[in-house]
């Protein structure tokens, strides 16, 4: 494998460790996916009273005082009015303004968990993915480059992202980050929040992200993060690879880190 220098241009090359030259499992990679998103889900429950402070009473089938027999209304709980009339019906799921007929429950559990082994066997497979070119090229603009592309460890000390920008347009990833400048409004009542939404591009894996990380947050798109804090979310996001650059320090340490965190 190539390892560009931060011109642009090949330096060396090296041999990609073992956990590159796996095998890309997309049941498993979405499967441990979906237990990361789920952790981001907040708890919802309702108001154990919502839909109950009304003065509406329910008097009975039976008794023929005050329960609307013979009087062409329904016999539910209804609201006491002055005067002894009563009002329109309450408290029940199908009336107006009643209480909510399935609420949500604060006890429900929404987090779906999965194994330490199975997870960590996702994050390998996603990491295998990252070289999947063929894959890679199928839903994003790059460049005739094998995947991953390394580059040498002087890409960790760039703070600046007009700097991070133009080596990423040398290595043949201008393209890709056009595509992905354009903002996009979610459908549905999310569009009200006029909020933008940027589509995912290049992953930056570094040993060390303390300055680059700066560079890269103000760039549309591109995620920067280091080999401990490597996640299904970042490394396959939608459970299919995307671009990724690698420093070669990051190359060489990842299949450590890997095995020290399963």
């Amino acid at each position: 494998m190539n390892v560009y220098g931060i011109d642009g241009n090949v330096e060396k090359s090296i041999e990609l460790p073992g956990i590159f030259k796996g095998t890309f499992r997309e049941d498993i990679v979405r499967r441990a996916l979906l237990s990361e998103q789920s952790r981001r889900y907040q708890p919802q429950a309702h108001d154990v009273m919502a839909g109950l402070r009304t003065t509406a009473v329910y008097v009975g089938n039976y008794k023929s005082y005050r329960t609307g027999r013979h009087m062409g209304i329904a016999i539910r709980p209804r609201q006491r009015l002055g005067g002894g009339s009563m009002g329109d019906v309450r408290r029940i799921p199908s009336a107006t303004k009643g209480r909510r007929a399935h609420p949500h429950h604060l006890e429900k559990i929404i987090e779906e968990h999965i194994n330490r082994k199975e997870y960590m066997l996702a994050i390998k497979s996603a990491i295998a993915g990252c070289s999947d070119s063929a894959m890679i090229k199928k839903g994003h603009r790059i460049a005739e480059l094998s995947m991953p592309i390394v580059v040498d460890n002087k890409l960790e000390s760039i703070s600046k992202s007009k700097e991070l920008s133009s080596i990423m347009d040398k290595l043949g990833l201008a393209k890709d980050l056009e595509a992905s400048h354009k903002p996009r409004l979610r459908k549905g009542l999310r569009r009200a929040s006029n909020k933008r939404h940027f589509r995912n591009s290049v992953l930056i894996v570094v040993s060390d992200s303390k300055h680059i990380e700066k560079a890269g947050r103000n760039i549309p798109g591109v995620d920067v993060c280091s080999i401990k804090q490597l996640s299904i979310g970042k490394l396959a996001p939608g459970a299919i690879p995307r671009p990724s650059i690698w420093t070669e320090g990051a190359v060489h340490g990842v299949e450590k880190e890997v095995e020290a965190r399963a």
